[in-house]
């Protein structure tokens, strides 16, 4: 299965977050498609693209979260709370 030939969505569920804090510069995605952490290395170092009505945020994918497909993406800036939830473009 080649996934990367075609325009691949995402969706941000939620921030990078620990017992103590939360970072909104990295947050977790997940894409459909992709349900492995095999397939979730695959696509570590390439680059996502968050769009909203007045900006657009890049930010690149740094490695798998878990076993499930799940991966983390970290952001130059921070996130803003509105953008969990919605879609995520990977950029080829």
């Amino acid at each position: 299965m080649c996934i990367l030939s075609q325009k691949v969505y995402g969706r941000i569920t939620n921030y990078r977050t620990g017992p103590k804090s939360q970072t909104s510069k990295e947050c977790l995605i997940e894409f459909a498609g992709i349900n492995s952490d095999g397939l979730a290395g695959k696509i570590v170092g390439q680059k996502v693209t968050w769009k909203n009505e007045t900006k657009s945020m890049i930010g690149r994918i740094t490695g798998a979260h878990g076993r499930n497909g799940m991966v983390k993406v970290r952001f130059k800036h921070g996130v803003p709370g509105q953008a969990i939830g919605t879609k995520v473009e990977l950029m080829n």
